[in-house]
């Protein structure tokens, strides 16, 4: 009797190659356009940065490179040489956080207004606040100028800071928020005897607080670089703003060296920077609120 054994193969079947997948073409041209996008965007900010970290033969230097190999900081330290660097960035700090701070309560109020407030002619009054928008300052800079002058603040941080505080923007920014919120808390504070008043500040303003980090971190941001109306308003050194300081490292006739002016610009910079990175969560949920109600 004979035992026949049979050998049990172990090796796995052969697995069909697979078709090879087509390119997806939308996905190439979206990074494509997002690639030509970031160089665009980031393209201007690393060649200042890099310009003002060469001294000021190189930054003439044909062809240019971009890439400083020897980094010199010496058009730093020209910037706080030249310039009472310190006067200056106190004097922004000073005009842009209050008019960050303005805009964004007398948006809130004036938003509300809109959005929950019945009264004759709101929507007409609304129209003539969004037709602002479409003015701009150069139109209203003399008659503006002329009631700072009148009311004796000419030459003053005030004349910079009272004329932003309204804006259009932030006021139906603010308007589209609140029409996003539901008017049944407005209903039931009502019957609870509150005032219009006592319902904004207690019910909807801390419900608006994306909102107004949105209208604040953009007011920073736009009047932190302003130069037109600082150049009117002021006059003497010690009410100039950081902008116009910059200017001033340019020499007469543009004779400056423009690594050392650059260097200005990349420490005028730093603070705005700073408010849009630790804002950047508020702006993103204040957007996120916004679209979602």
């Amino acid at each position: 009797m004979t035992t026949t054994t049979e050998r049990v193969s172990t090796s796995t079947p052969a697995v069909p190659a697979r078709s090879r997948r087509k390119p997806n073409w939308n996905l190439v041209l979206r990074i494509a356009l997002l690639m030509i996008a970031a160089v665009l965007t980031l393209g201007p900010v690393m060649w200042t940065l890099s310009t003002s970290l060469r001294s000021p033969s190189e930054s003439f230097k044909l062809p240019p490179s971009f890439f400083p190999w020897n980094p010199d900081f010496t058009s730093y330290s020209q910037v706080f040489r030249q310039l009472d660097i310190v006067l200056l960035v106190l004097n922004s700090a000073l005009v842009t956080g209050l008019i960050a701070v303005g805009q964004m309560v007398t948006a809130a109020m004036a938003g509300y207004a809109f959005a929950n407030l019945k009264f004759r002619g709101r929507g007409a009054l609304f129209s003539i606040v969004l037709a602002t928008m479409m003015v701009p300052v150069q139109v209203t800079i003399v008659p503006v100028f002329m009631l700072i002058r009148g009311m004796g603040l000419s030459d003053t941080l005030l004349a910079l800071i009272l004329p932003a505080i309204p804006t259009a923007f932030g006021t139906f920014l603010m308007r589209q928020y609140f029409l996003g919120l539901p008017t049944d808390l407005a209903e039931a504070a009502s019957i609870d005897g509150a005032s219009p008043w006592r319902t904004f500040r207690s019910v909807y303003a801390p419900l608006a607080v994306p909102g107004m980090a949105i209208v604040g971190i953009l007011a920073f941001n736009f009047h932190w670089n302003e130069f037109f109306r600082p150049l009117i308003m002021t006059i003497s050194e010690q009410n100039f703003t950081l902008p116009l300081g910059l200017v001033s490292l340019q020499g007469n006739l543009g004779t400056g060296s423009i690594s050392v002016v650059l260097a200005g610009v990349v420490l005028s910079m730093i603070p705005a920077l700073v408010v849009f990175i630790f804002g950047q969560r508020a702006l993103q949920d204040g957007l996120t609120a916004g679209s979602g109600k």
